[in-house]
């Protein structure tokens, strides 16, 4: 790119190609031979027992018994001075508020195996629950928050989550028949989500594998029903995210449509992925989605801060910072795939995906030559998001049963195997998953 061409960024800075841009974000840490770490990240609806609305006074009093009573360290505070976000005295384990103070999540510091944890987990979860009942509270495993209809849905008051809820409100603005009735999804769904590190030579074959199964993980791990006039899902997740401002860039949200030939194609899909959000001398502002390679061409960009206020936005390079995809196989600024498609699970369940996605990345070479002449996509053909979108379907047809019933099990097996080959006894977290299929 010519050095001397000019754009209508901020007063002193120059065109720059979005692609680099992007790879220098993403690509930086990458490692040519990386150790293998698991990053388990596991949200949790808070579920009043007696039925209709948690109580937010408990929740957020849960966080301030952590903190006096059990040496969690605060790390971030709502507007009222109420703790949002904690951290483990003895590790990076985080425990936080997921958007709304209906929803927990857990942030735990990557380990070598799944186990480490687990062990960390239950000891979690015991104070957590011992705490949370004594109010008639408990965390539950559900990828949809069971009284999303009674709860206060509103943010946590922090400007991240502020943000994303107005952000996500724009559709009710835009309206059309695009969107689902639903912008406030963010305030009571919840996932299981996995971490992995990848390399330069293998992540584009990592991204591509793990796309193709996302009908069968929409089998195995579906657990977000919805039954509604518009919804008939076991994965509302998805629906949510792909029919939201999210969605409105196709390229942004979900399964990936085909396989990517090279880092080059798949550096040109994120290229279209969008920028909605950026700060400007401390202010938070968000404006409809611009994809990445049309971002720094803009003029200047009609935006609204967290009061409401409409102001002009002049785009930067320094905007990058806030890209970040939705896309379902989610390369990071880590040096890592974040696997983000699956619901949280029944808590005796709560490992099965990342052992799942562990298995099978461990196995990868098996993996890929499985995916290439698998029956399944003879029978099914190859378009990755409609079958996800047919397999999370509460009916289905004996054929199609059998169809994925089959996949599925291969695809444990071939985890399994994978596990078994790390000789850790991982694979005794995908047993059960095995015995029903």
């Amino acid at each position: 790119m010519n050095g001397k061409r000019k754009t209508f960024l901020r007063e002193g800075e120059e065109m720059q190609d979005s692609i680099a841009i992007l790879k220098e974000r993403y690509l930086a840490n990458i490692k040519e031979n990386p150790d293998l770490y698991i990053g388990i990240e596991l949200e949790f609806p808070i579920v009043n027992l007696q039925g209709g609305a948690t109580d937010t006074r408990v929740t957020k009093e849960l966080l301030v018994r952590l903190n006096s009573d059990y040496g969690f360290i605060v790390e971030r505070r709502d507007s009222e001075g109420n703790p949002i976000q904690l951290k483990a005295s003895d590790s990076e384990d985080r425990i936080l508020f997921e958007v709304s103070y209906n929803i927990l999540e857990f942030a735990f510091e990557k380990a070598k195996i799944i186990q480490e944890v687990e062990i960390r987990f239950n000891h979690y979860l015991d104070i957590i629950q011992q705490i949370l009942r004594k109010d008639h509270h408990e965390l539950q495993g559900h990828g949809l928050h069971p009284f999303w209809k009674e709860n206060d849905n509103q943010p946590v008051k922090y400007p991240r989550y502020q943000m994303l809820m107005q952000y996500l409100a724009l559709s009710e603005k835009i309206g059309g028949d695009f969107f689902h009735r639903h912008p406030d999804y963010g305030s009571y769904i919840c996932g299981s989500q996995v971490q992995l590190d990848v390399s330069r030579g293998n992540f584009i074959q990592v991204i591509n594998a793990f796309n193709q199964i996302e009908a069968a993980k929409a089998y195995l791990f579906a657990n977000s029903e919805l039954i509604t006039e518009d919804f008939r899902t076991k994965i509302a997740r998805d629906r949510f995210w792909e029919e939201s401002m999210h969605g409105l860039l196709v390229e942004n949200v979900g399964v990936n449509p085909y396989d990517f030939k090279d880092e080059e194609d798949f550096f040109n899909y994120l290229n279209n992925t969008a920028i909605f959000n950026a700060e400007r001398e401390g202010d938070t502002y968000y404006f409809p989605p611009i994809a990445a390679g049309e971002y720094l061409k803009q003029g200047q960009i009609k935006g609204y801060n967290l009061s409401g206020k409409e102001s002009l936005v002049s785009p930067s390079v320094d905007d990058f910072h806030y890209h970040r995809s939705y896309q379902y196989q989610d390369l990071t600024t880590r040096g890592t795939i974040e696997f983000r498609s699956t619901c949280a699970q029944p808590l005796n369940r709560t490992f099965a995906p990342a052992a799942f996605h562990l298995g099978l990345l461990a196995n990868l070479e098996e993996v890929t030559a499985y995916l290439k002449d698998c029956d399944f996509f003879k029978l099914e053909g190859r378009a990755y998001k409609d079958l996800r979108r047919k397999y999370s379907q509460i009916d289905l047809t004996q054929t199609e049963q059998d169809a994925i019933r089959s996949f599925a099990s291969d695809l444990l097996q071939l985890a399994i195997k994978g596990l078994k080959m790390r000789k850790r006894g991982e694979e005794r977290y995908l047993f059960p998953l095995v015995n029903e299929v």
